[in-house]
């Protein structure tokens, strides 16, 4: 039986960051790009059922949902199959609990932050900007200006597990030592990185990881995670190689369609940019404006 598990299963990952808050805490502070001096102090989790339903009416559930004591919210997702409709729902997430924070008689400076930390293990993520780049950060800005220094409401930081290396001191020791510890241990790990087992969090976190924490249910749980996702990306790549059957293509079109229907009428609840809106979600202004 293996030492450890791999943190980067469903079961795992919300026994981390979902069941501890001063490890889920460390962690947004080490990833997210943080403003100096605005770092986390403390987070409450919230029920991520409580994220709004999606144009389907199912729940898009999350890993961790959670604010913290600036009442900022911030969502965290591991992803282990990347496909197209992952960034938009995404997207949709992040609008939704932003847009659905204004209550009657609230101003709209009165609304918070939003994150969306997505935590990605599969290489193909951004594939095609053939960069190899470990951290892709998206954020309202100006097209024309896009270094002025203007308020973002919502960030979306995706992380590509597979394409991160070991950084040099000039990264933040918990960054680089969170994503050793996402990238690293797995089953086959016997002896920790030393750098792991002598700091606090991600000692606590390699304890919680270790087979013998497990119930047999658990296990079991465990591994059926890992047979979906590779049924999950078997079924990708068939996709790939075969095409999309009309009808199948058809209807994946029209849930695209939904879905950005649903991500503007966010943003409009929002106040924001009509331009904007258009370009996040590829729908005209006239369609946008009929909503």
């Amino acid at each position: 039986m293996p030492k450890y598990l791999d943190p980067k299963a469903d079961l795992t990952f919300k026994k981390i960051f979902g069941q501890h808050k001063h490890l889920v805490m460390s962690l947004l502070n080490a990833l997210l790009p943080l403003p100096d001096g605005m770092e986390i102090k403390s987070v409450e989790y919230l029920t991520p059922e409580n994220i709004p339903d999606n144009p389907g009416k199912k729940y898009s559930i999350v890993d961790v949902y959670c604010t913290d004591n600036l009442n900022r919210n911030f969502i965290v997702e591991m992803q282990s199959v990347w496909n197209t409709e992952f960034f938009q729902r995404t997207l949709f997430n992040a609008t939704s609990v932003f847009s659905k924070q204004l209550k009657k008689g609230m101003s709209f400076g009165d609304l918070k932050d939003v994150y969306a930390l997505s935590l990605v293990n599969d290489e193909k993520a951004f594939a095609n900007y053939d960069s190899g780049e470990y951290i892709q950060e998206y954020y309202l800005t100006n097209k024309k200006h896009p270094g002025e220094d203007i308020r973002t409401d919502i960030s979306m930081v995706f992380i590509v597990l597979p394409n991160f290396k070991p950084q040099n001191r000039a990264v933040k020791k918990m960054h680089n030592l969170w994503l050793k510890f996402l990238t690293e241990i797995d089953e086959n790990t016997v002896d920790a990185d030393p750098e792991l087992v002598q700091n606090s969090d991600t000692h606590e976190a390699l304890d919680l990881l270790r087979t013998s924490a497990f119930t047999d249910e658990e296990m079991l749980a465990y591994d059926k995670y890992w047979l979906d996702v590779s049924t999950e990306k078997s079924a990708l790549e068939r996709e790939r190689k075969d095409g999309y059957a009309e009808g199948h293509a058809e209807g994946r079109a029209e849930g695209e369609q939904s879905k950005a229907i649903a991500i503007a009428r966010n943003l409009k609840a929002a106040g924001l940019d009509i331009n904007f809106i258009a370009q996040s979600t590829g729908l005209s202004i006239d369609e946008i404006s009929n909503l």
